[in-house]
């Protein structure tokens, strides 16, 4: 039995592809050395942020879905893309990665395990898939606000994260 569902991941990832476009318009009127600047968080900087968490999204994808790693090592995660520009067109993608996996995945293979070797931590691990995939949206939910609190300190305008007011989902599913 699964911990979560079909359904779930559907949502995760519409908000998901929603909580990102919010956060690349509140970054845009942001020049790259401010998105560079080093804010005193864990990552450093809005854009280290905002790389890691492609980076993070495409190893875990790629063990979902069986597409494509990561094009860098995890030591050079926080420089995946060079640009805000470049980082907007590989949000985008993974973004339509994660609702494309989402809206095919079966009960069925959310209740399996999965099984991957750790590059990061040398060692392989195995677990429920659906462990895994719950651990992916947190992941992102904990970056995202990382940024949102960065980008309100920078005195940018920033959106409602609240799931509850996600255009469409009083009509779910």
């Amino acid at each position: 039995m699964s911990l979560i569902t079909p359904q779930y991941c559907q949502m995760m990832a519409r908000y998901n592809t929603w909580q990102n476009a919010q956060m690349r318009a509140a970054c845009t009127s942001l020049t790259e050395e401010e998105l560079r600047a080093d804010r005193g968080v864990f990552f450093g900087s809005i854009m280290a942020t905002i790389n890691h968490l492609v980076w993070g999204d495409t190893i875990w994808m790629s063990r979902f879905d069986g597409g494509a790693a990561p094009a860098v090592p995890a030591a050079e995660h926080k420089e995946i893309c060079a640009t805000f520009a470049e980082w907007g067109a590989a949000r985008e993608a993974m973004d339509q990665r994660i609702q494309t996996w989402a809206d095919a995945l079966t009960s069925e293979e959310i209740g399996q395990d999965l099984s991957w070797f750790s590059g990061m931590f040398q060692r392989d691990y195995q677990m429920p898939k659906s462990v895994c995939v719950v651990h992916m949206f947190n992941h992102q939910t904990h970056h995202r606000g990382q940024v949102h609190a960065m980008l309100t300190s920078a005195g940018q305008k920033t959106s409602d994260t609240d799931l509850i007011f996600m255009p469409g989902i009083e009509t779910w599913p």
